[in-house]
């Protein structure tokens, strides 16, 4: 693969980060897109923070926050996403590197071709592996750090059906759960569940809940006299434009609708008496912060995975989902008013159970971080020897 380099900003980030020293770039985290720094924050702060690390993130997105940290352990370049990156990954040397983007080898994205770099991948859902990634999109990782005992379960059955080589397996748990539900102790005496408060949040695809029965589910939302809020998956505002002005035009100037197009705050989160979804990841973390069910459209499940079903795991998303929430069929969301004063009154029941559940599927609850630090600090010191 022949690469020329370029004059711009990317080029000249990337020209810097490869001048480091051995020691500055000893850890690398790499950023696809702002959701990554969701999933990377707990992590960053035990090892700069806790454990005085000094690690390296390379990102990119352009107007990335952490470009501004002002943490003097952590250096942070920006190489976008053209063959400035493609040249960053061929030639990376690092002693660790974390991401949460699958299909490593699978499409432009390599591994270094010129130093024995050890890949560590995140999630950024709790949603299976098999259901939620495409085959083979975490197989050329070293150490996965899983969620949960599904995960666990997942990998070791497709290493077996699919004889791969064995990955090292970290029980870490979800740094963005840990991450939400320290915001949530920060804020639950001081504000208060606003019961007419509902936040619509499909996922993305021609059948998502938005595409598929949308409009008349606002208009029925509306009609209750509940408080609507909607903010649709950032891929459907861009590629579906006539279903969003049309839902402009139907509900933008009624006070009691909000149409949300960048992120919820998360006092809005913690005042919602539920949440309405589909298939979207937030789905489970929902629940599992702020301890209310969701109200699930049952429309299609999207799979990346076509070969899912030889996995023979029932995908965690579909296993738990009468659990966390209710499931609604597109014909008969008009009995979603109605659900909505049930789950007002079943509210202390459902948060006890929740609990419980939560625990038994996510590992290290609020501790994921020291978990994984731990473990980076045991390849520093193995690499020494």
């Amino acid at each position: 693969m022949k690469l020329n380099f370029g004059i711009g900003e990317e080029w000249k980030n990337l020209k810097i980060f490869q001048k480091l020293s051995d020691d500055e770039r000893t850890i690398v985290f790499y950023a696809e897109n702002k959701a990554s720094m969701n999933h990377f924050r707990t992590l960053i702060s035990e090892l700069t923070e806790n454990m005085n690390l000094k690690i390296c993130l390379v990102t990119s997105v352009k107007d990335d926050l952490i470009l501004k940290s002002k943490n003097d352990k952590i250096k942070s370049f920006y190489i976008g996403d053209g063959t400035a990156r493609t040249k960053f990954f061929l030639t990376l040397k690092t002693k660790i590197m974390i991401m949460d983007m699958p299909d490593l080898e699978s499409f432009h994205i390599k591994r270094s071709k010129v130093y024995p770099v050890h890949y560590i991948y995140l999630f950024h859902s709790m949603f299976s592996i098999h259901s939620y990634l495409r085959k083979g999109a975490i197989d050329n990782y070293d150490s996965i750090f899983c969620v949960g005992t599904h995960h666990v379960n997942e990998i070791n059955k497709t290493e077996k059906i699919y004889n791969l080589k064995s990955k090292k397996i970290i029980k870490y748990g979800f740094g963005r759960l840990d991450w939400l539900l320290k915001e949530k102790e920060k804020i639950q005496n001081t504000l208060s569940i606003d019961a007419n408060t509902i936040i619509i949040a499909p996922s993305y695809g021609k059948n998502n809940l938005l595409e598929v029965c949308g409009i008349e589910l606002i208009k029925i939302l509306l009609k209750s006299n509940f408080k609507v809020i909607l903010r649709p998956h950032f891929k459907t505002l861009k590629d579906s434009k006539e279903l969003i002005d049309l839902i402009k035009k139907n509900f933008e100037k009624n006070d009691n609708f909000t149409l949300e197009t960048g992120i919820i705050p998360f006092n809005t989160f913690y005042q919602s008496q539920c949440l309405i979804s589909d298939w979207s990841g937030i789905a489970m973390e929902y629940p599992f912060v702020f301890e209310r069910p969701v109200i699930f459209i049952d429309v299609p499940k999207k799979i990346l995975n076509s070969n899912a079903d030889d996995i023979g795991i029932k995908p965690i998303e579909i296993e738990i989902r009468k659990e966390i929430g209710h499931i609604i069929s597109p014909e008969k969301i008009e009995q979603i008013p109605e659900l909505i004063i049930k789950i007002k009154k079943d509210n202390l029941r459902f948060g006890k159970e929740i609990k419980i559940l939560r625990s038994n599927i996510v590992y290290n609850i609020e501790n994921s971080a020291k978990i994984g630090g731990m473990y980076i600090k045991e390849l520093l010191d193995q690499s020494k020897n």
